[in-house]
């Protein structure tokens, strides 16, 4: 394993070189993996115009859209690790309304969002109809090890001393729920891309070999 520095910028450059030269059938469905802390949102944003630059519609989803409703999510508290660990995606629903119809027999009509979290009601957003060959990023935590259809996966890793440092205090509640997924998951062992983000002007590619 070898661990590389290199420039926010850099990076973007290089994920989008690396998506934009990947082609499966029907539509590329990327995971943009990582706490809150490591700003995943943002890096799938900042990969959108590199990758329409390069000839390939993008969509980029946020995994916030896709929660449940606020009496089933909240049912144990506001601030319950486990329950936001284990329940708070509706990962039926990103599968129903993204994911599959962005697989290779999906009629490419993709649902941008499913729910408002704060008026905790449908988002009533429109779809999109994505073509054969573009790509669809979907940004947020605790992405992998569900099962979802994923083609790429890249996972933003912090340090336990960093997610520590960087998270929100309003977020802290939220970190043995990343402590459960680093443990039970696992998903630097396996996503395709894994970026360390312990400073973020500074991330590091961590590659095979």
């Amino acid at each position: 394993m070898r661990v590389r520095p290199i420039s926010p910028e850099r990076l973007v450059t290089e994920l989008a070189d690396r998506l934009a030269g990947t082609e499966v059938p029907g539509r590329l469905r990327v995971a943009v993996d990582g706490p809150p802390a490591a700003a995943p949102e943002a890096l799938a944003a900042a990969l959108v115009d590199p990758l329409r630059a390069a000839g390939r519609p993008t969509l980029h989803v946020r995994a916030a859209g896709f929660l449940r409703p606020a009496s089933v999510r909240l049912e144990h508290g506001r601030t319950n690790p486990d329950a936001y660990y284990e329940g708070w995606l509706d990962e039926a629903g990103l599968r129903r309304e993204v994911l599959d119809p962005a697989g290779p027999d999906g009629s490419g009509r993709l649902l941008p969002s499913l729910w408002d979290v704060a008026t905790d009601r449908a988002s009533r957003a429109g779809y999109v109809e994505l073509p054969a060959g573009g790509v669809v990023l979907v940004s947020g935590a605790l992405l992998l090890g569900g099962g979802l259809p994923f083609d790429v996966t890249v996972h933003l890793v912090l340090s336990p001393p960093a997610l520590d440092r960087r998270t929100d205090p309003q977020l802290r509640w939220t970190l043995p729920a990343f402590a459960r997924y680093a443990d039970e998951v696992d998903p630097a062992s396996f996503a395709d891309v894994v970026v360390r983000a312990d400073d973020p002007r500074r991330p590091a590619l961590v590659e095979a070999g």
